[in-house]
């Protein structure tokens, strides 16, 4: 294939099906020679802070001096973002392009044509066996049972937390979301968990039924102030994240500080000043437990009441759990659309929150700008999506001098 057809070709996937399952993506791999039996395997799973527990242990293990990667989803601002490579640096267009390609060789147009998603695990996993990775910590999609992912085996797999989000995929009932989480579970392997709500018995009777051996991970004074993730819900995040790495490797307390300090997670509570304008507080609150902990946030940093608001969401999502506990910390509001054909226009957010009186923006730029002028120098918040988020760093990165 020709230079950056492999992006092409993954951007005419179009990344908003989801069609869960295992098969096409254990084919591809097939037919690649399973790269993925190369490295050994860390999967993470949860509702919220998969991410950051994920990009901690990848930060804790390439401190100990191993060859890590790291695959997430979904990207903020460049598709490059999901798959790190050792070194901690985000995969080059072309060594991307060239996995692509090669993907999009052995998939042709028939039933191995994957979606956008399961494209990008596969190449991943070449990008892996090509970089002589020792350790890919992988990040679970959706779910965990029927994700892409879980064609891999791994030695170690980890769920954060069980909350509602994507109920229509994996519900329609919280068990179902746990039991759906817990697939990733392996016979004879350590599966860890910081769960601390009614859905640990779910998982612990699904490790049970499995034959997994369930430990249950709580958050440590011993890693406090050590992360440069914001809020107190990274605690249980990163005693995770801690827990996990030293289950794939031997580690002394020293590299696992050193791990922590270096962890990099963009759009997560992260504060990004901006020359001449207000600051920004991003993160994505795209649930409402993830809104509950941006709440928390305020309030405990003391900047509940002081804050702006932009908040902006998909349509599968509990906008009206999301906006609530954001609002009122907020003093003023303005809604605008993520830029995704599944955002909500502003028109019908407003209809949707019964707050007709607030006001809207056709961009993130327009919805800053009329939030420009405040007497309190506190940041704007911008909240309700991911797409949004990574919209929000890209604004900001663009206005940097």
């Amino acid at each position: 294939m020709s230079p950056g057809a492999g992006l092409r070709w993954l951007d005419d996937l179009g990344p908003q099906k989801i069609r869960p399952g295992l098969s096409r993506t254990r084919a591809l791999l097939a037919s690649l020679g399973s790269p993925q039996a190369s490295f050994r395997t860390l999967l993470v799973a949860g509702t919220n802070g998969k991410g950051s527990t994920a990009a901690t242990a990848a930060a804790i293990l390439e401190a100990a001096g191993l060859r890590v990667g790291l695959t997430t989803s979904p990207h903020l601002v460049r598709v490059n973002e999901r798959v790190r490579l050792p070194g901690g640096r985000d995969v080059s267009d072309e060594g991307l392009d060239s996995a692509l390609s090669l993907v999009a060789a052995v998939s042709g147009e028939g039933p191995l044509r994957p979606t956008y998603f399961e494209a990008l695990v596969v190449a991943a996993c070449e990008l892996f066996r090509r970089a002589r990775v020792e350790i890919a910590v992988v990040e679970v999609g959706i779910g965990g049972r029927l994700d892409a992912t879980n064609v891999l085996e791994p030695e170690v797999s980890a769920v954060t937390n069980v909350a509602a989000d994507h109920l229509e995929t994996l519900g329609p009932t919280l068990e179902d979301v746990a039991r759906e989480k817990a697939g990733i579970f392996r016979p004879g392997r350590l599966a860890l968990t910081t769960e601390r709500g009614g859905m640990l018995r779910v998982l612990r009777a699904e490790a049970a039924r499995i034959g997994a051996d369930l430990e249950e991970v709580v958050p440590s004074a011993d890693w406090d102030g050590l992360s440069p993730l914001a809020g107190a819900h990274q605690r249980a995040n990163v005693a995770l994240g801690v827990a996990a790495a030293r289950a794939m490797a031997t580690l002394d307390t020293e590299t696992v500080r050193r791990g922590i300090t270096a962890t990099r997670w963009p759009g997560r509570l992260q504060t990004v000043p901006r020359p001449g304008a207000r600051p920004l507080l991003v993160d994505a609150a795209h649930n409402p437990a993830g809104a509950a902990a941006v709440a928390a946030h305020l309030d405990a940093s003391g900047l509940a009441g002081r804050v702006d608001l932009v908040f902006g969401a998909l349509s599968d999502k509990a906008v009206e759990e999301m906006f609530a506990p954001l609002a009122r910390r907020a003093g003023r509001v303005v809604l605008v659309a993520p830029d995704s054909p599944r955002a909500i226009p502003p028109e019908t957010l407003a209809a949707r929150l019964a707050r007709e009186d607030l006001p809207r923006a056709a961009s993130l730029a327009e919805a800053l700008a009329l939030l420009e002028g405040a007497e309190d120098d506190a940041p704007i918040l911008v909240a309700g999506s991911l797409v949004l988020a990574g919209e929000a760093l890209a604004l900001a990165a663009r206005r940097v001098p």
